[in-house]
């Protein structure tokens, strides 16, 4: 039989302040950052307490979905990597070659398909190349509507209205990270693929009204998709909403974008428009996210047994 194992991959993100440079450089592919870029990235990293949780989270999810994949009686190993961090996707799949690995299936933390996804895919094959007994690898493109990750979606949005006397008044705004505007001219999937999954959301909580937003967009002097988040919160307070739940659906763990750029950056246009705004939790161990991932490994491996 062939000795298979689940890879999960994260973009990564520093864990303390003295990591901020070579991460920040990493992402700009060599390229050091302008002082006052890095200064102003450290600050947002001062603001949620000195570094990212992403990786101790990653790390839960990968024990989560070993056990949940050993509790459906289909036990394998999950490793997890990072793309501009320790512990690079580079070497772990090679480590997962040197352990006898023969296949390996493959997911990104991302749920929904994109070029920048493709960086991922590039990681893998660069770190297995050259390698004798390199693994064959399933490699998952996409699971932004795997019926699971939706339900769990849907249950924190529910809960995070909840909050709220009258959830029948909240507007609830989906959102996820931009990229540059170009993608779209080249056909990319990401936005129609973001649209789909916050349409499914949608649907199962019977919502009548939402809107869609983009966060977190770089700095790069090229147009970015939009709406902007702190844009939209401003045009939905002139347009008489007072309160909101923001969903974020292309994130699945706790990080900056969510911890500064919603917790901190859009709380704050918030307060300083006169919405009251929660955010819906994230993913990271969330149970019923979890059984989606290891939906999403099986079926991977399950149409790689049948190709």
């Amino acid at each position: 039989m062939t000795h298979q194992a689940v890879l999960l991959m994260a973009y990564g993100s520093p864990d303390s302040l003295d990591q901020v440079e070579a991460y920040y450089t990493d992402i700009r592919r060599g390229s050091p950052p302008p002082p006052h870029l890095l200064e102003e990235l450290k600050d947002r990293y001062r603001a949620i307490g000195g570094g990212s949780p992403l990786s101790r989270i990653v790390e839960g999810q990968r024990a989560a979905l070993e056990a949940e994949l050993i509790a459906r009686g289909t036990p394998m190993r999950v490793y997890a990597a990072m793309r501009h961090i320790a512990p690079w996707i580079g070497d772990v799949v090679k480590t997962m070659a040197a352990d006898g690995v023969e296949r390996i299936v493959a997911i990104p933390l991302a749920p929904q398909k994109s070029s920048n996804a493709a960086g991922y895919r590039r990681a893998v094959d660069a770190g297995l190349a050259g390698l004798a007994n390199a693994p064959e690898v399933v490699f998952v493109e996409s699971w932004h509507d795997t019926p699971r990750f939706i339900e769990a979606l849907a249950t924190t949005t529910r809960e995070a209205l909840d909050r709220f006397a009258d959830p029948s008044r909240v507007t609830v705004m989906f959102s996820a990270h931009s990229l540059p505007a170009r993608v779209v001219a080249e056909g990319d999937p990401y936005p129609d693929e973001l649209l789909a999954t916050a349409t499914l959301v949608a649907l199962k909580l019977g919502l009548d009204d939402y809107t869609f937003s983009f966060q977190s967009a770089g700095r790069t002097g090229e147009p970015w998709l939009g709406p902007d988040i702190l844009d939209e919160i401003r045009r939905l307070a002139a347009d008489g909403v007072t309160e909101m739940v923001v969903r974020p659906v292309g994130f699945v763990a706790d990080h900056l974008e969510v911890l500064y750029d919603i917790d901190i950056e859009a709380q704050a246009v918030a307060r300083e428009v006169g919405i009251h705004l929660e955010r819906a939790r994230s993913m990271n161990t969330d149970p019923v996210f979890i059984a989606g991932l290891a939906d999403v490994a099986l079926a991977a491996l399950g149409s790689a047994a049948t190709a």
